[in-house]
């Protein structure tokens, strides 16, 4: 059974990037451009995986963590942000969320896939 992400930043070199790379790993990818649009793929979708920008337009990483915590449905749903905000603050405040990981911009293609995988694991 293929496992699912959804990919969720407003970065187009970004989504493209991952989503190529997860799909060579026999994932089954969605894509969310802004937290709004996460929101609604969440709700109709059982996801094994968000990979999480924290600043995006509309709704925010840290509000969909927030949706995705507070539905009994994603409770086995694995988040892991991946941003560029890195203070030890903004570490600690995802975290608390509820997020599995917390990854830094810039990153390695090749070490994301490998942290999802072992997440999942």
């Amino acid at each position: 059974m293929k496992r699912k992400i959804l990919i969720v930043d407003d970065e187009p070199n970004i989504v493209m990037t991952l989503e190529y790379a997860f799909k060579k790993q026999n994932f089954e990818v969605f894509i969310a451009r802004d937290g709004s649009e996460a929101l609604e793929i969440l709700e109709n979708n059982m996801l094994d995986v968000v990979l999480l920008d924290v600043m995006m337009p509309k709704v925010d990483g840290y509000q969909t963590i927030k949706f995705i915590k507070s539905k009994n449905r994603l409770e086995n749903t694995k988040v892991v942000f991946l941003t560029a905000k890195n203070k030890a603050s903004d570490i600690e405040k995802g975290i608390k969320l509820g997020a599995d990981k917390y990854l830094i911009k810039p990153f390695s293609v090749k070490k994301i896939v490998q942290e999802i995988k072992e997440l999942l694991t």
